[in-house]
């Protein structure tokens, strides 16, 4: 049977389109887009619902082995396939180019380690950009998950501790909102109700979702974790420690607790998608780099 082109369902959340996507990340393992940035972007705040229609599919006797989607918003894609597929990647960018622009943009991003992909990219007009993304390692069998927390402060979990304001809070606080003037948490029913539908959905672990609670009560870092042991290694996405906490290792510990406990069901190694001198400092280590590439760059 031949692969045959179809895309992905209009309608956004947890679909069955969802679970098949899902699947294909599994299979393909690590790749410029993996499965937990795929499980994030299913019920992100953020997702443009409206353009989850354009997703394209690339199926072989009703298994997807080809996908080109954007992450949360349109102007920059990836391309994917299995590795035996990957014939399939200029008919995937020419869908792409077509279908996932915004405003006249349009940008793929390519491993700099795939060299076919950048030689079919270069052959329809792509230049490289200067624009990039990292990710890191943490291996659990050469570096130690210990840490130290100061007196009165505690872990806690999502499982432990179902606080959806205290989760939100943390985050709003941790990626500087009220540094920037945005004024403090507006926690609305509306707010409430999507958190509740990011943290309670299929492939959340809250026992992975782990908060430094200070003595006042308040989750003061955060660190989201993902694991499925068929994708052969964890992720770690969020990460935000309090603007009035930081540099008291409270970060440290939230994310190297979530490293343990990971560690714990079987995982060997653990990605984070940054080069921030804070992960490097507790012992990941970089490891891939991926460029955003464009048809027309000016100078």
């Amino acid at each position: 049977m031949s692969v045959q082109f179809r895309n992905y369902t209009k309608q956004p959340g947890i679909t069955e389109d969802y679970h098949k996507v899902r699947a294909f990340f599994i299979k393909l393992r690590y790749a410029e887009f993996e499965y937990t940035r795929w499980d994030w972007m299913a019920t992100h705040r953020y997702l443009d619902k409206s353009a989850v229609g354009r997703i394209g599919l690339w199926e072989d006797e009703g298994k997807i082995v080809g996908v080109a989607t954007f992450d949360t918003r349109l102007g920059e894609a990836f391309c994917l396939t299995l590795p035996e597929y990957t014939y399939l990647k200029k008919e995937i960018l020419l869908y792409a180019k077509d279908n996932l622009a915004k405003d006249g943009e349009f940008g793929v991003i390519i491993r700099d380690s795939d060299l076919e992909f950048q030689d079919i990219a270069a052959g329809l007009g792509f230049v490289a950009t200067q624009e990039k993304e990292f990710d890191s390692f943490f291996y659990l069998d050469k570096t130690s998950t210990a840490y130290d927390l100061p007196e009165g402060f505690h872990i806690t979990t999502m499982k432990e501790t179902f606080d959806l304001y205290q989760y939100r809070r943390v985050l709003y606080r941790g990626f500087n909102h009220e540094l920037n003037g945005e004024g403090e948490l507006k926690f609305s029913e509306e707010e409430e109700q999507e958190a509740k539908k990011a943290m309670l959905r299929p492939n959340v672990d809250l026992n992975l979702k782990v908060a430094v609670v200070a003595p006042d009560g308040n989750f003061v870092s955060y660190c989201g974790m993902w694991y499925d042991k068929d994708a052969g290694f964890a992720v770690i996405e969020p990460v935000a420690t309090d603007p009035d906490y930081r540099k008291m290792g409270l970060g440290k510990a939230a994310v190297l607790e979530g490293i343990r406990r990971v560690g714990e069901l079987g995982a060997k190694k653990v990605l984070v998608g940054s080069r921030k001198q804070f992960y490097y400092s507790i012992g990941l280590r970089p490891f891939s780099t991926f460029t955003l590439w464009k048809e027309k760059i000016n100078g």
